[in-house]
């Protein structure tokens, strides 16, 4: 299995490239912004041919990049159909003028070939086994990808900005919620091993083993607790 990530853009968001090994097919997960050179960097070392882009959740430091790279590679991208219009109006789902000044330098838009995601599907791409989970509160189609466990590599959960390394997302931003936020904490994350390595849209990995004996947030979370003001604002 080959994992490779580098973060990008003014939020420094980590963007993804998954295949089964070097010299194959791959996806692409959340290209965000100023990722297009990583990202071309990131397939010329590898040798790699990307099949799809796949993306967590809507917000612009997670799919700027979207459409210049599916566009590169004639390739479809994959998004919640709750966070579609996030592509077309950006700005609708910052609120407050969060990143104004970066927004006019950026290309906005759908790609060509946009497939909609639903809740506990497969997508099975470049020999890749992608379990989908649909994770509300960060954003109202916010999703997470788990990769099996397999041989001696265990089980991968790319959680985008659902659960980070000692922290969550923020739900501040329109059509957050903090209880559906610990609702999907709950749900997609505290039933996995302890094993399983966790690669968020922010930030170092992790383990939910390591993240449920020191994340408060997901402790809380297995208690049925949470309140509204608890989360931190991660993310963009």
């Amino acid at each position: 299995m080959l994992i490779a990530g580098f973060p990008a853009g003014a939020w420094g968001t980590n963007c993804y490239v998954v295949a089964p090994a070097a010299g194959e097919e791959c996806v692409i997960i959340d290209p965000g912004h100023l990722a297009t050179q990583g990202v071309e960097d990131m397939l010329a070392k590898h040798r790699l041919k990307p099949v799809a882009v796949i993306l967590s959740h809507g917000h612009i430091d997670h799919v700027a990049s979207v459409v210049p790279v599916c566009g590169a590679h004639g390739v479809p991208a994959y998004l919640h159909p709750e966070d579609r219009y996030m592509l077309t109006d950006p700005e609708k789902a910052l609120g407050g003028g969060i990143g104004q000044r970066l927004l006019g330098e950026l290309t906005i838009g759908e790609p060509d070939d946009l497939r909609e995601l639903t809740d506990g599907g497969t997508l099975e791409l470049a020999g890749l086994e992608l379990r989908v989970a649909h994770a509300p509160g960060h954003t109202k189609g916010s999703v997470t990808y788990r990769l099996p466990e397999a041989a001696d590599i265990p089980s991968v959960l790319f959680s985008g900005d659902l659960l980070f390394a000692g922290s969550v997302g923020r739900t501040d931003l329109p059509g957050g919620s903090t209880a559906e936020l610990y609702e999907s904490l709950a749900r997609v994350c505290l039933p996995l091993d302890d094993s399983t390595v966790v690669l968020s849209g922010h930030g170092p990995q992790t383990t939910i083993g390591r993240e449920r004996a020191t994340n408060p947030f997901l402790g809380e979370a297995a208690r049925g607790q949470g309140a509204p003001d608890a989360a931190p604002r991660r993310g963009l």
